[in-house]
Order: structure tokens, then C-alpha cells, then sequence
């Protein structure tokens, strides 16, 4: 049985977000009833794109009372960790591919206060992720490249969503499951019948004119695919 902590979830990608009014944006997806944000740091090296570090999550996190889930595209993110928790992250995701040792960096997670996210690039098999399991909140899988936002959805990532909640449900681990890349109206429902639960949107949302709307909408294909 699928796990039902969270349920159906669509997270804001606050990186698609027009920064010169943030406090607006903000709410633009709030008022959508969404609970978590989805805050992507990009160091210009694991990935070719440079976003930005903890002062805007310190900023956010003053403006926002929903929960902040931060994403670090960045080479060996160890030392990044204790900054981003103080700034306010809630949640903290790694990559697989960043880091020599991936275990100690998600005890260092874990060790913060912060809940501890493992994630994986499209072309990286999930037997990479599976050896921490036990020690993860939440399993990430990107359903584009990471760096640039706009990319078509990568439907060969399907099949790892569903080892991953297959593995999940018959070994009894309680991690959530999220996307993030080209989720949209044609992909949300493809995504939560693999497995999905919580499903980062950027243009999808912060594109559209009424946030609350597109938000709302997304959701619902999400959740129709499970009727």
C-alpha cells in the first residue's frame, strides 16, 4: 500500500519564481493550498546553472510558513549543510552522483535537524540510491537533466519510480517518493501511477496566470489517475 504521509502533493519550484517580487509570488501559491516549497541550489559545477544560497532561503523562510525543501545541486554539499539548515531548510536533498561519501553526508543531514532527501539524475540506476534506503526521508528522481528549467519530461525515469515504491512497500521503508523535471497536465498522472506522491512543478505553475488555478489543476490529474 502506498505510503500516505503527505498524499498527492504538487511543490512549487520557487527557482521559476519572479525574484524582483518574491513576497507576492509566494503567495501566488500559497493561496493554491500547497504545504511545501521546492528550493533548488545549483553550485555551477555539478550542474552548469548557479541559483542561490542560504540568504534567499533565510528570506523565504521569513516570508513563508510552509515547509522549505531544498535541493542541493552542488559537488560534495557537506559543508553546506549546517548554512541552509540555519537558514531555515526543513528538508535537505542530496545527490548521489555529489558525493564521495553519501552516507555520512545524510547522517550530517539527519544530525542538522533537517530530514534527509537522496536524489538521482535520469541516467543514474536506482541501485545506486537503494544501499540508503534506510536512511533516507525522501527519494528524489529527476525526471530531467538537473540545471535548466524548461526541459521535456524523460518517460525512461518511469520505470525506477516504480522499483523505487515496489522496494519501498515490500521492504517496509518510510521514505516519500518525489519528481521533479516536466511535470505538467500530461505528465502529473504518468508520474503518481509509477509511485510518485510529491511532484515539483516550475513553469507549470509559476508560468501560468492564476497560480491557485494551475496549482489546483494539477493536482487534480495527479489524484484522478488513482480513481
Amino acid at each position: 500500500m502506498r505510503s500516505s504521509r503527505y498524499g498527492i502533493q504538487i511543490l512549487p519550484s520557487v527557482l521559476a519564481a519572479d525574484f524582483s517580487r518574491l513576497e507576492p509570488e509566494l503567495r501566488s501559491v500559497e493561496e493554491g493550498g500547497i504545504d511545501i516549497l521546492h528550493l533548488d541550489v545549483m553550485d555551477g559545477q555539478f550542474v552548469p546553472n548557479l541559483t542561490f544560497g542560504p540568504l534567499l532561503v533565510k528570506a523565504i523562510d521569513k516570508l513563508s510558513e510552509k515547509t522549505l525543501d531544498v535541493h542541493l545541486m552542488v559537488n560534495e554539499p557537506a559543508y553546506l549543510i549546517p548554512p541552509f539548515r540555519k537558514a531555515g531548510a526543513d528538508w535537505i536533498t542530496i545527490h548521489t552522483e555529489a558525493c564521495d561519501d553519501v552516507a555520512e553526508t545524510l547522517k550530517a543531514i539527519r544530525d542538522s535537524g533537517a530530514l534527509a532527501g537522496l536524489a538521482i539524475n535520469p541516467e543514474t540506476p536506482l541501485s545506486d540510491a537503494i544501499p540508503y534506503f534506510s536512511d533516507i526521508h525522501l527519494m528524489l528522481l529527476m525526471t530531467v537533466s538537473p540545471g535548466f528549467g524548461g526541459q521535456s519530461f524523460r518517460a525512461e525515469v518511469i520505470p525506477k519510480i516504480e522499483q523505487a515504491e515496489l522496494i519501498r512497500e515490500r521492504e517496509g521503508h518510510d521514505f516519500v517518493i518525489e519528481v521533479d523535471g516536466g511535470i505538467g497536465m500530461e505528465t502529473a498522472g504518468r508520474v503518481v501511477d509509477a509511485g510518485a506522491e510529491l511532484l515539483v512543478a516550475g513553469s507549470a505553475v509559476f508560468d501560468q496566470d492564476d497560480r491557485p488555478t494551475a496549482i489546483r489543476a494539477l493536482l487534480d490529474r495527479a489524484v484522478a489517475s488513482q480513481s
